[in-house]
């Protein structure tokens, strides 16, 4: 059976371009025992699949050039060879960039569409809302009354973040790049406040005038200059879960901002970097809390659904500009 992928046709210098990927059309082998036929129905884009296209050692390894890309993929089986799925069942996995793709029955994992949606589970009820969830409830440890800032507010895992803060009791600032989050996080999503960070031109005096009473929980997703402000304001015994540093990811020289050690290090701060898979053993938990704040309505997720298989490319470069709101997804 002929099929489409997307391989990694050079490595970028830089922020990635479209020059970085190249389609081509393959023959599947045939499915044997234990294995599985699929046809791709969502898939996910993520900033961290920007460090696997460099050529250097991190949590993930890096793709291979003339390789197919991979990333989550929920799939429907069209063909099983395995005692455990049937055709029509709707799977999600590590899987690559591939319209039709043969994979193991080990490599995939069964998903009820009885309770969310299926793009739900490369979101929400994905890495994304584990991601929010372990990071803030295990290193951020919340508390009712504590202010919480999310730098990255709008993205898919940010949403997740800012809404469990406040079921949690705690008084929420988000930080993002346009009007039209701003006026979502707060009216949609529950956040107390929000900060456009592209234009306040005191970014620092913001944040203070918002958290009067300082800020106990920042819960990073970009690093850099905003980091820089949130860290500025921050209260003695606070705690920084370190997600991600998205404006960091597609420099080509090591910037110097301020040196946060000394404020962390008078105020008795908590930084503490962390990768999803650090909490794998605890998703089932995880995910039962998730399903069960969407299941009462008491957390809402967006989406930015991309259409068209050919579109994965540009999904992926939209989210280093800030196109997304919530989780990126392209739909086949």
């Amino acid at each position: 059976m002929a099929t489409q992928q997307i391989v990694l046709a050079s490595r970028p210098k830089g922020t990635p371009t479209i020059a970085n990927f190249r389609f081509e059309n393959i023959e599947l082998p045939e499915v044997q025992t234990g294995e599985l036929l699929l046809q791709g129905m969502y898939y996910s884009v993520d900033p961290y699949m920007r460090g696997r296209m460099n050529d250097v050692k991190s949590y993930s390894p890096p793709f291979q050039i003339d390789n197919a890309i991979e990333g989550g993929v929920v799939a429907k089986v069209i063909e099983s060879k395995s005692a455990n799925f049937k055709a029509g069942d709707i799977v999600l996995g590590a899987l690559p960039w591939r319209k039709q793709m043969v994979a193991s029955e080990k490599a995939v994992q069964k998903i009820d569409t009885g309770i969310a949606p299926p793009s739900y589970y490369l979101g929400i009820l994905g890495m994304p809302g584990l991601t929010a969830y372990f990071g803030l409830m295990d290193i951020g440890k919340p508390k009712a009354g504590e202010t919480v800032v999310v730098s990255g507010a709008a993205g898919a895992v940010g949403v997740v973040v800012g809404q469990i803060a406040k079921i949690q009791g705690c008084r929420v600032i988000g930080i993002a790049g346009t009007d039209e989050k701003i006026a979502l996080l707060k009216k949609d999503f529950s956040f107390d406040d929000a900060i456009n960070y592209k234009t306040t031109s005191n970014l620092k005096a913001a944040i203070a005038a918002l958290c009067p009473n300082g800020v106990d929980i920042y819960f990073d997703n970009v690093g850099g200059e905003v980091s820089d402000a949130v860290v500025a304001n921050i209260n003695f015994h606070a705690r920084i879960p370190l997600c991600g540093q998205i404006s960091l990811y597609n420099s080509t020289e090591q910037p110097v901002g301020p040196r946060l050690q000394p404020m962390l290090l008078t105020r008795s701060v908590l930084l503490q970097g962390f990768i999803i898979s650090n909490f794998q053993s605890r998703f089932p938990e995880g995910v039962q809390h998730l399903a069960q704040w969407v299941k009462e309505g008491k957390l809402k997720f967006t989406e930015t659904i991309v259409h068209g298989f050919d579109q994965l490319p540009t999904g992926l470069l939209g989210l280093f500009k800030g196109e997304n709101t919530g989780k990126m997804i392209v739909e086949a």
